[in-house]
């Protein structure tokens, strides 16, 4: 007989994943160099509202979410989960993080933001339980035809773009998240996808 991989593995993936995703959110934001566009995004939107970041990342998200309905795109346990969990974690890991104040703490609080952020992004798409909100609206729009770099690029620029002019922090950080993050993912997420493999057993 043939059972699937087990689930508590994927969920274990998943789980760690998005609370080590928002924890790396919370500590780009301490290092104060920049944000990564859809970032920059809940930024300006929390500062222009006067509320928490956190509610909006869980807000921003669930408004993603209706933008799948025409897309036709299904989520997925990951999906919700992504949507409710990363502004919760964000919201703990930023009460308790020090101030860096200098420079030095500043660089080395963004290098390991990109790097963590790298993990999580390929330990939640790795346990294969649904796309995020943002991923999913990529990978929809460009199910329709359009090419996904493309896709990713415009959806990029647009959200930096509005969440620049709310107030949102551009800065060094956010070049650098740009230009590191994709070869990072590319790297990590193939240690840390879970294969549909098969165990067999017997009878």
């Amino acid at each position: 007989m043939l059972c699937p991989e087990p689930c508590l593995r994927r969920f274990v993936s998943l789980i760690i994943g998005l609370v080590v995703f928002g924890f790396s959110l919370a500590l780009l934001v301490a290092a104060d160099l920049g944000l990564d566009p859809w970032d920059v995004l809940h930024q300006g939107i929390a500062r222009s509202l006067g509320v928490r970041l956190g509610g909006v990342v869980v807000l921003t998200s669930l408004f993603v979410l209706v933008a799948w309905i025409p897309l036709r795109q299904r989520p997925g346990l990951g999906t919700v989960l992504n949507a409710l969990l990363i502004g919760v974690v964000f919201e703990a890991a930023i009460a308790m993080l020090p101030e860096l104040e200098s420079l030095t703490a500043r660089a080395t609080g963004l290098v390991a933001a990109i790097g963590l952020n790298a993990v999580a992004t390929g330990l939640y798409i790795g346990a294969g339980l649904g796309p995020g909100p943002r991923d999913g609206l990529m990978t929809g729009l460009a199910a329709k035809g359009w090419p996904i770099r493309r896709v990713r690029t415009l959806i990029e620029l647009t959200v930096l773009g509005v969440g620049w002019a709310l107030g949102g922090t551009v800065g060094v950080g956010t070049v650098v998240f740009a230009a590191a993050i994709g070869p990072l993912v590319h790297v990590v997420l193939p240690i840390f996808t879970i294969a549909e493999s098969t165990i067999a057993r017997k009878p």
